[in-house]
Order: structure tokens, then sequence, then C-alpha cells
């Protein structure tokens, strides 16, 4: 499953890569997009596992850029 969601608070491009960078090296992501200049982020994931690995990154994001926040 693919899916796109809205990222508010993205500061910088180099915030930008280093969450991409991070989130792919999550298990169970098939591939990671994250757009500074559109603030959005394009998520992969198995169909059965999506909502699990979505809470994953939505934890991950947290953690590494606290005023960042996927919309869903």
């Amino acid at each position: 499953m693919r899916k796109s969601f809205k990222l508010d608070e993205i500061d910088c491009a180099n915030c930008a890569r280093k969450l991409e960078d991070a989130i792919n090296g999550l298990e169970g992501v098939e591939s990671a997009s994250v757009n500074f200049m559109t603030q959005k982020l394009t998520l992969s994931a198995p169909d059965n596992i999506f909502d699990n690995v979505l809470d994953r990154v939505v934890k991950l994001t947290a953690d590494l850029e606290p005023d960042c926040e996927i919309l869903r």
C-alpha cells in the first residue's frame, strides 16, 4: 500500500532528508519519501502491516523532529 501524508512544520531540507533516511530504515517500510518543498511524506508498506508501520513512523517523527506532525 502506498499513501501520502501532509507534514506540518518540517523546518528544512536537511531535516526532511534526515527523517526520510530514518523512516527508510524502519522494518516493514518498502519505501519512504519526504519532500520538503511540498511538505509531504509518501510511504509504502505491505497492506497487512501498514497501520503498524505508520504508527512507528509517527513515533519516529515525533522523536527526531518534535515540531513536525504527520497529518492523517
